[in-house]
């Protein structure tokens, strides 16, 4: 009796861990599956896959009456691995047995939070960045700086890298505008702009030009985090409220009166 409870704590405690790491493999090129909003739906896939595995150990060790038996049911986990479930899955599947459906439905879930999450990763950045058009080009620079050589992926990081060209050509335009430059200067930036679409647009009014550039520049640094967020790269501080750019002046010690 007492290695059938070993067999089937075991048995759930390796089937938790399995779950974890099959589920954070799954997720891979999506996002983190253990995030703010995601978590409890990633933690509730996690615990009943565990469930059904130590509940299947048990079945076998009653059916087979050997207690080793109960780990037999680590395999459980591997369906998070080789079963298809799609990113949207909003009701039960006729087509599925129960189980099957279940975790579908699960997983639909999951994905939506993941979503949430990497939104609101998305715009506390966008917000901190927005105010100045400079901060937009400072920070796909920084951004960018943080995650060189830690992608593996060659051609994510050509985008990423065409990205951040796009960006800072669109704020240098902007700024150039609002130095009052000449127009043959406007107009070569124009052309060496990366984007097609920018260099139809010389003989507009500046001003609506700057502001079509600025939100231009705002969209594609939207997409530069959200790629480099599900490539994993989210751990990097906001800019720009890094910790450099807010400490406070040493405080001076005050003089003490000496002793009498």
């Amino acid at each position: 009796m007492l290695n059938l409870v070993f067999g089937t704590i075991g048995t759930f405690s390796l089937s938790l861990i399995l779950a974890c790491l099959l589920l954070r493999w799954r997720c891979r090129g999506i996002g983190p599956a253990f995030g703010r909003h995601a978590g409890p739906w990633a933690f509730l896939i996690v615990v009943s896959t565990a469930t059904v595995s130590a509940g299947m150990g048990l079945l076998l060790v009653v059916a087979s009456h050997h207690a080793q038996a109960a780990f037999a049911g680590v395999v459980v986990p591997g369906r998070l691995w080789f079963s298809p479930f799609p990113p949207q899955r909003d009701r039960l599947s006729a087509g599925r047995n129960l189980p099957a459906s279940v975790l579908a439905l699960l997983f639909s879930r999951l994905y939506e939070r993941m979503g949430d999450d990497m939104q609101a990763w998305t715009d506390v950045r966008l917000r901190a960045a927005s105010p100045e058009p400079k901060w937009i080009a400072g920070a796909v620079t920084y951004y960018a700086h943080q995650v060189r050589g830690r992608i593996k992926d060659e051609a994510a990081q050509t985008e990423l890298e065409r990205r951040e060209r796009s960006i800072i050509c669109s704020i240098e335009i902007v700024r150039l505008i609002n130095l009052d430059t000449t127009r043959a200067r406007l107009e070569e930036r124009l052309q060496a702009h990366p984007s097609l679409r920018v260099r139809s647009y010389p003989d507009q009014d500046l001003q609506a030009l700057a502001q079509r550039l600025r939100s231009d520049a705002l969209g594609e640094l939207h997409q530069f985090l959200d790629r480099i967020y599900q490539l994993g790269q989210h751990k990097q501080l906001i800019y720009p409220m890094r910790p450099s750019a807010y400490r406070y002046p040493a405080r001076q010690a005050e003089p003490t009166a000496p002793d009498l």
